[in-house]
């Protein structure tokens, strides 16, 4: 079978893929939905008014032909960034796939959809709500990410590392636990699905593709097949290098 015939097969098959699950594994999500999400991150994070965590993820890929240096990235590769926004259940609430390598996560997340839909309240996002134990003024509810991304009454990000005092040191270790949830989908997306585990040696348009079928075959996996025990094993990975220890 000749080589363009097998790229058709592999293109038509995931873009079925990504068309028949993704109303069911990646819908676009109530009120109520949101307010279980945010109760998973309380409960597992003890984060509160949390309704994703936030990150990117460089995809490698051949260099594309006459492409100059827009898919080459910081880490010295050439990539294509999926943007995710995970739940407690490492599944994908929101993505956005195929930004170049070399354009900063913050950058990407400010062009998506998904940035837009946050900024102009059309994610039907719960409104503000008091903290558990507060009297204070109600918070509202966001998404965090790590300090690549820029603050904002939709966003939470750390304190900068240096001077932070016993509180500001809690928050963000509390910040890194619920934002290593996204990490850990990646692992799990990376390792089961190994076509990500070396460059993918397709035309970026067609990489695309094989991610969001990549990305609804994840969530359909988590949604339905997922055992105590593989999360388990995924609870037990280390989390990202920004943890902070507390005494």
């Amino acid at each position: 079978m000749g080589t363009s015939t097998i790229a058709g097969v592999v293109r038509a098959t995931c873009s079925a893929i990504w068309m028949r699950l993704k109303a069911s594994v990646l819908p676009h999500l109530t009120r109520q939905q949101w307010l279980d999400i945010a109760q998973g991150f309380l409960e597992r994070a003890q984060f509160p008014n949390c309704i994703g965590a936030l990150d990117g993820k460089h995809i490698r890929v051949k260099k594309p032909p006459n492409s100059g240096s827009q898919y080459y990235n910081y880490k010295q590769f050439f990539s294509v960034v999926l943007l995710a926004l995970a739940d407690t259940n490492y599944r994908f609430i929101i993505v956005d796939i195929g930004s170049y390598g070399s354009t900063a996560d913050a950058r990407i997340f400010r062009a998506s959809r998904m940035g837009r839909w946050l900024q102009s309240n059309q994610l039907d996002v719960p409104q503000p709500a008091n903290l558990p134990g507060s009297t204070g003024p109600p918070a509202p509810y966001v998404v965090v990410g790590d300090e690549g991304f820029a603050l904002s009454s939709q966003l939470m990000r750390p304190f900068p590392r240096r001077g932070l005092d016993a509180k500001r040191r809690t928050f963000n270790y509390r910040l890194s636990r619920a934002r290593r949830f996204v990490e850990c989908a990646f692992g799990i997306l990376t390792h089961k699905w190994r076509v990500f585990l070396s460059p993918i040696q397709l035309a970026p348009q067609n990489v695309n593709v094989v991610i969001k079928a990549c990305v609804v075959l994840h969530n359909y996996v988590r949604t339905y097949e997922a055992t105590p025990d593989e999360d388990a094993q995924v609870e037990s990975l280390p989390s990202g290098s920004d943890t902070i220890q507390l005494g």
